[in-house]
């Protein structure tokens, strides 16, 4: 017997980073499969018309909490609103990104990074996740990155994060998968988004960047089928490739050399 999305990882999905970009493409595709979403993000504007928008659209319920997740007490204005829900499905996909060599960055952005990226996810998923094996169901998204695979020049503090999300993924999908709880650690790699057109990128040839809709039906698709899952086959291809074909600091150089020909030149910035 096939069990709808609905009834796996409904009725409520949580998805943090949810006023724009992916976020707001996982709030819609999780609206179009007829969960209730809750949607978390720091402009309350942006939030608002994009919960007008899936309520207008897909007849389901909506909530929405103006919270900037790198505050150490967030859980506490989430809770308020989640007590009375059962949340299904759980997406942590806010994340910061900045490209810019490491030394130019501030204490306080990295920081922020690191809470955003990575601290939020691991404090929404030991609080969610408690309640999806009492209930012997649900899914977990952590939006991880190609760069997680290797070092990434420019954007090292992100990758980092992003390696974290990943490993923490692989680890609870094989923790919690007896209890009926899905994780997966979702590689989206370069996807059109408002953040990935805020670094400016220029193009490049290894780099194939992926319409939103695509890398979110993907991700949507893979819960519960396996424990990561990197996004469009020609990513796949080219960091299999990699991994298989190259030494750790060939692989390093060529992904940093990209980086810098679409987002630099970074070589003498610091």
């Amino acid at each position: 017997m096939t069990v709808s999305f609905q009834a796996k990882y409904g009725p409520w999905a949580l998805i943090t980073g949810a006023s724009r970009g992916m976020g707001a493409e996982f709030a819609r595709q999780c609206a179009e499969r007829g969960l209730n979403t809750i949607l978390v993000a720091t402009n309350a504007e942006l939030l608002q018309t994009r919960a007008d928008s899936i309520i207008k659209g897909y007849g389901v319920e909506v909530r929405t909490i103006v919270l900037d997740l790198s505050r150490e007490d967030f859980l506490q204005a989430i809770t308020p609103v989640t007590t009375s829900l059962e949340i299904g499905l759980l997406i942590n996909n806010a994340g910061l990104s900045k490209i810019s060599p490491f030394l130019n960055l501030s204490e306080d952005e990295l920081v922020k990074q690191l809470h955003i990226n990575a601290r939020a996810g691991l404090i929404l998923t030991r609080h969610f996740a408690r309640k999806m094996v009492a209930r012997k169901r649900g899914g977990i998204i952590f939006l991880s990155s190609g760069s997680a695979l290797s070092g990434t020049a420019y954007s090292a503090n992100y990758a980092g994060t992003k390696a974290y999300n990943l490993i923490l993924a692989e680890s609870l999908w094989y923790e919690l998968k007896p209890y009926g709880v899905d994780v997966l650690g979702f590689m989206a790699g370069s996807t059109k988004t408002p953040g990935w057109d805020a670094n400016s990128p220029r193009p490049d040839w290894f780099v194939k960047v992926m319409d939103v809709k695509t890398t979110v039906s993907e991700a949507l698709h893979t819960l519960g089928k396996r424990p990561s899952l990197i996004a469009g086959k020609s990513n796949r291809l080219g960091y299999f490739f990699m991994g298989r074909m190259l030494s750790r600091a060939q692989a390093i150089r060529i992904v940093s050399v990209s980086m810098d020909k679409m987002f630099g030149p970074f070589g003498k910035d610091i």
